[in-house]
């Protein structure tokens, strides 16, 4: 354990000392410890208590990082087993009666540290055999997926604070002072769905659910916590005037607990503009800001205004928690130097939690060491943190050689030739509207399409993927380790290959996929192959769950050298009669689950990854493929949060998607694939992709997407996913039949698909077998009951 030292926080009387903080740090494990106990325990290959004990060391772990690191204060409440949101449903007692009867042998006042508590946390994530898990969605515009509170105008709510209690506690023995952090009571309610139907707000709880946060706050002061904080990044949306006052009323009853820490209001991914005032207002003690987008200025002009601001303590985002390059030392100086003479108190942190970025960027050995000297991961952000809270205590002469190093990096990077390829800047420019148009409207491409592909009613597929097996997993690890030799390991990828064929045509599946089998994930697969971007071997990111991805980072201008499906493609096709879909991972996707570069227009980048995509449709066209999907799961998760910026962004974006898909004939079917998001901001946009066929993640939902697109007039064909392939669970034929027939009472049936959610990777043949044959028994049924 790390040897204590005093804290600036207990003792401020010598001078505006600003110190050094974090919202919250990865959870994984710095090699995925944690996401390898949680699917071993889901397996029963471990006990719950073997499972605990690594989530105890990896917690460990984190706190001596971030006490190593310098912090002053440290974060408690972020880590988790499966998510934050979900935590703090228990934390507040919203567990839906439905897991109570899911899992009945848990005793409704279990804790976390009992058994059949943690058996009824899980099935609220993951469902059950009989009971489907909690919504998944994405956490405002990130790519991390909460699980969505469920809440009935009867909903009570009962404080259960076991887990954050023994958190603080393990955080107290490291000898600085713990800040929890706890999602807010305004943006837990908001980001709740209602199963009471579309006219009960979540927000009306609000009063219900006081209680218990003031509860929580008394029992923290009983724990010694001098601060909390509690996060509302729902504030820096538009929020109504009604939600204002909700705000409001929330600060207002929890400031006015008599026994309780200090509270201060963590916000990040924007600005808050009307929120801020009301916060204050609301006699809150301490703010959190981000400042590190554009918005910066923004943020601090809604700050200057505020006279209570000289009583508070403004804990200032000052580098970017959300991306992976090293902060202009010297420019966020400047910005947290405005700040100091209108508060009472400021702090540094990273702009948000820093479960968005991967752990130690120096683990990186393979990197270009000219790209590698551009990046900070965690580590390096805290020690960022850390000497940008000396800058700003001290003065620049303390952090002197620091800020000489840090320029000469970011000099290096701007006249780095990695950055600029002319080639590619001068095509980007000379796109014009004809490039963004297929050649004929949809009704005369669907005749044609129709023709060409011969595929009966309701035609089923699947999204891409099959299970990644042990198999594969073991074959790419050999190959990449250099332990097997090329041929070999081609020779294993057609034969799962033709495995996956085989299972389809003997199933009945209408439109084949090749399964993937040769794709370790379906952004890095292509960025492998793409200049201008490169890949990690440790930068791994929690998505949800014991899901982890290493996001791509973008260093330069986008480039295809070669084909990187084609001959994959071109190979399943020529194993069977049945056609078969190319599947390519979409343009706004790819920078969605990347580290966009930030020295160039977010837009910039799309329109070079487009036209990298539209020279592989071409090429896959060419070799004679006849459908091709090109997936766009994260274009509602990078909307804007704010709605006046939503246009600009959705124009970009489909101009990119229509780039790279617009240069096919009409006979040739494009697809696209969207999940795990709300849908129904961007309506006009999914019409406006063109795309002749859109699959949807519907399961959780209950086809509600599928009436949104019939009220929004959707022209085109649509796969309303009808298996949700995140359950450890197999759907029956006539829980599939349900599905379809609500769809079909929206949709004409003629334009409907049947078909999963999402990819089957992470899924097992012993579930994706029997459910893909009662997905193709609802739809043989159903066209028979069409024909009768």
């Amino acid at each position: 354990m790390t040897t204590t030292h005093p804290s600036p926080l207990l003792s401020r009387s010598a001078g505006r000392t600003v110190l050094a903080t974090a919202y919250g740090y990865p959870r994984q494990g710095r090699d995925r410890e944690l996401k390898r106990g949680q699917e071993r325990y889901w397996r029963g290959d471990t006990s719950i208590d073997e499972l605990l004990t690594i989530a105890t060391q990896v917690r460990a772990q984190r706190l001596e990082t971030l006490t190593s690191a310098g912090l002053d204060e440290l974060p408690v409440g972020d880590f988790s087993l499966y998510d934050h949101v979900l935590d703090t449903a228990w934390l507040v007692g919203a567990i839906p009666p439905r897991f109570d009867r899911a899992v009945p042998d848990a005793d409704p006042a279990s804790t976390h540290t009992a058994e059949g508590g943690w058996q009824r946390y899980f099935a609220m994530a993951r469902g059950t055999g009989d009971e489907p898990p909690l919504e998944m969605t994405k956490w405002f515009d990130t790519n991390y997926h909460y699980l969505v509170p469920e809440l009935s105008g009867s909903a009570t709510f009962r404080l259960d604070p076991s887990k954050l209690l023994a958190e603080v506690a393990e955080a107290q023995r490291y000898g600085r002072p713990v800040r929890p952090v706890i999602v807010g009571p305004v943006t837990f309610l908001s980001l709740a769905k209602s199963v009471d139907g579309d006219d009960f707000d979540p927000l009306a709880l609000l009063d219900r659910l006081l209680p218990v946060y003031a509860e929580l706050l008394t029992q923290l002061a009983d724990a010694g916590i001098a601060w909390v904080q509690l996060d509302e990044p729902i504030a820096v949306t538009d929020l109504s005037p009604a939600q204002l006052q909700y705000l409001a009323r929330a600060y207002a009853t929890l400031t006015a607990v008599e026994r309780r820490p200090k509270i201060l209001v963590g916000s990040y991914f924007g600005h808050l503009g009307e929120a801020a005032a009301t916060l204050v207002d609301a006699g809150i003690d301490g703010l959190g800001v981000e400042l590190t987008r554009d918005t910066a200025s923004a943020t601090v002009a809604e700050l200057a205004v505020l006279p209570r601001l000289r009583e508070l303590r403004v804990i200032a985002g000052l580098v970017d928690g959300r991306n992976v390059w090293r902060t202009d030392l010297a420019a966020a100086l400047a910005t947290g130097g405005t700040l100091l003479g209108l508060a009472d108190q400021v702090d540094v942190a990273p702009s948000c939690s820093l479960l968005h970025v991967p752990h130690d960027a120096s683990r990186e050995n393979d990197l270009d060491p000219e790209v590698a000297a551009w990046l900070a991961f965690a580590d390096q952000k805290l020690a960022e943190v850390v000497t940008l809270a000396r800058g700003l205590s001290s003065g620049t002469e303390a952090i002197a050689a620091e800020l000489e190093a840090n320029q000469a990096v970011l000099a290096q990077r701007a006249a780095s030739s990695i950055t600029r390829n002319r080639a590619v800047r001068d095509r980007a420019a000379a796109v014009s509207a004809d490039d963004l148009r297929r050649r004929s409207a949809y009704p005369e491409r669907a005749r044609r399409q129709h023709e060409r592909l011969a595929l009966p009613a309701l035609p089923t597929t699947t999204i891409g993927s099959f299970p990644q097996t042990a198999e594969i997993r073991r074959a790419r690890a050999a190959y990449r380790a250099g332990n097997l030799a090329s041929e070999d390991y081609q020779a294993a990828m057609r034969t799962e290959i033709d495995r996956v064929i085989a299972l389809q045509t003997e199933i009945g599946v209408d439109l084949l996929v090749h399964g993937e089998a040769e794709r370790n994930d379906m952004v890095q697969y292509f960025a492998e192959q793409l200049d201008g971007i490169v890949t990690t071997e440790y930068g791994w990111v929690q998505s949800y769950g014991s899901r982890c991805v290493r996001p791509p980072i973008i260093a330069g201008d986008i480039t295809r050298p070669a084909p990187m499906t084609v001959e994959w493609t071109s190979y399943a096709q020529s194993r069977t009669t049945r056609p078969m879909k190319g599947m390519l991972t979409g343009p706004v996707t790819m920078l969605a689950w990347s580290f966009v570069r930030d020295d160039l227009p977010v837009a910039e980048t799309a329109r070079q990854m487009a036209l990298a995509l539209r020279d592989e449709v071409n090429d896959l066209e060419a070799a004679g493929v006849a459908a091709i999907q090109v997936d766009e799961p994260a274009l509602r998760e990078t909307l804007p949060l704010r709605t006046g910026d939503r246009p600009d962004y959705l124009r970009w974006a489909v101009d990119a998607f229509r780039l790279s898909t617009a240069g096919v004939t009409d006979e040739t079917q494009i697809h696209t694939h969207m999940c795990y998001a709300e849908f129904g901001d961007i309506l006009q946009a999914i019409i406006e992709l063109d795309a002749d066929v859109i699959s949807l993640e519907a399961a959780r939902s209950r086809m509600e997407v599928v009436g949104e697109l019939a009220e929004a007039g959707y022209p085109r064909e649509v796969g309303p996913g009808v298996w949700d392939i995140h359950a450890p669970r197999v759907p029956s034929t006539e829980e599939i039949l349900g599905s379809v027939r609500l769809a079909c009472a929206q949709l004409p049936a003629q334009r409907i698909w049947i078909n999963p959610d999402c990819g089957l990777k992470t899924r097992g043949y012993a579930e994706v077998e029997p459910a893909l044959r009662h997905l193709v028994a609802a739809a043989q049924q159903l066209r028979t009951e069409m024909v009768g």
